[in-house]
């Protein structure tokens, strides 16, 4: 966006009429001491010639490796309509609507956003969006304590496959408000949940993520209706592109997840060193009240013409402090703008593509990588586009070599669950080529024909 800097007569004018003699008047309540003449390090100014050409060198120095690393966060085609309408100065600059009914624009985009989300995740009411993906279970873990007024606890189960990175965040935000997180044990063979499942005192929720943090496919009919019969609430971590293929957390089981949860990135939003991204919220209809967050309605005004209105907003901006079911201020606006022209861009069928294409190719790329000596599958069973591979050595070289041969070959399972062994998280989306796949393939194959074997 352009930047118009003031003139010093504009400055000047703008200062006689608030009576202030000078800019410094402004900050005369900053005490002397702390003030300093100039900053120590800070180069000499460029001009925009020299500083776009700085930037674009120091950008260059990232490369384009080829990526095959996903683990909560996805390389997909974005097209190029997305961002160019995303960026134009109305969406750019759009900030929260403090006078909301005057921002049609700015509802409306939200309201097309939510209207989408609760299409994917089959529950009724999405709020505007969250931070991001992991903050979100936090939040859903509040929000399932507030609702759930019948289990005294602050217990939440977590299925095995949750991201662990999930988890801490979760627990930073909801563990100093007495509530816990405990895990359901693994089987080791499928990755998934054990087949028999406690009993006992109920928790207060369950967390499902579906596909799960190391790819497997949880059977989440099974595990939703067993933490209802506890008295729980269940929350659904999903993959938005993987709905196009999976069931809807809203049809889980007999009565459907409660809250649906998730990391928004696959929906039109670049990698970019790990942000910004969105989280994104919906729930059942009669728990409306306590979503954190803020909710857009449709309505008519008093010529019956359509309009777009804020219906709910549970911050303590707009209600009394201790009614507030959280202090989430800003959505992610742009983010969610640009996620918003994506599927409508793409629609439904373009996203179905988009996910069916994805696991074509990551079946051809795990098909391929376990014929390799030393590389097989972890667990059994179905998967979407990620898979976890056990390595006949420590993961972390093997990453080193292929990332010399300027390829992104996973993320490594090992550090964060040792019981798994060596063990090496792959992805594939649809971006992916045959050339693609055959050029991991073969760097994999050499540096495994190679290099030493060692003991895990």
């Amino acid at each position: 966006m352009p930047f118009i800097p003031h003139t010093d007569d504009d400055t000047r004018e703008m200062l006689e009429v608030i009576g202030a003699h000078s800019l410094d008047a402004l900050f005369d309540e900053i005490p002397k001491d702390l003030l300093i003449e100039s900053l120590d390090g800070v180069p000499e100014a460029m001009s925009e010639m020299a500083i776009t050409r700085l930037m674009r060198e120091r950008a260059a120095q990232d490369g384009a490796p080829l990526c095959f690393l996903g683990a909560g966060a996805y390389e997909h085609h974005v097209p190029t309509a997305v961002w160019d309408l995303a960026t134009r100065g109305e969406y750019y600059s759009a900030y929260t609507p403090y006078q909301a009914e005057a921002s049609q624009g700015t509802l409306q985009t939200i309201y097309e956003y939510q209207t989408m989300i609760t299409e994917l995740t089959g529950l009724d009411v999405s709020n505007a969006s969250l931070y991001d993906g992991a903050s979100a279970l936090g939040e859903a873990a509040l929000m399932a304590v507030r609702c759930n007024r019948k289990v005294k606890n602050g217990r939440v189960i977590l299925a095995p496959g949750v991201n662990p990175i999930y988890e801490k965040v979760a627990s930073a935000i909801a563990g100093t408000q007495d509530i816990t997180f405990e895990r359901l044990d693994m089987d080791m063979a499928t990755g998934n949940a054990m087949s028999s499942l406690p009993d006992g005192e109920g928790p207060v929720a369950v967390a499902i993520q579906q596909p799960s943090f190391p790819g497997t496919l949880e059977d989440v009919d099974r595990l939703t209706d067993w933490a209802h019969a506890q008295g729980a609430f269940v929350i659904a971590i999903v993959n938005p592109t993987s709905l196009a293929l999976l069931k809807a957390p809203g049809h889980w089981g007999t009565e459907g997840a409660d809250i649906a949860i998730g990391e928004g990135q696959p929906l039109g939003v670049p990698l970019s060193s790990g942000g910004p991204y969105f989280g994104f919220m919906t729930c059942k209809q009669k728990h409306v009240r306590q979503m954190p967050g803020r909710i857009i309605g449709r309505t008519t005004d008093l010529d019956g013409e359509p309009g777009f209105a804020l219906t709910l907003q549970a911050r303590e901006q707009h209600i009394r402090r201790s009614k507030a079911t959280s202090n989430i201020c800003t959505n992610q606006g742009l983010m969610v703008t640009a996620a918003t022209i994506y599927m409508a861009l793409v629609g439904y069928h373009g996203l179905r593509s988009i996910a069916t294409r994805s696991h074509q190719n990551t079946s051809r790329l795990i098909d391929s990588l376990t014929a390799i000596d030393g590389v097989e599958r972890l667990f059994d069973g179905p998967y979407f586009h990620e898979v976890a591979l056990r390595l006949d050595r420590p993961v972390a070289p093997v990453l080193d070599e292929l990332s010399i041969r300027n390829i992104l070959g996973g993320y490594d399972l090992t550090a964060g669950n040792p019981d798994l062994g060596n063990s090496l998280l792959v992805c594939a989306t649809e971006t992916k080529t045959e050339v693609d796949i055959d050029a991991y393939v073969s760097a994999l194959s050499e540096i495994m024909a190679s290099a030493e074997r060692k003991s895990a």
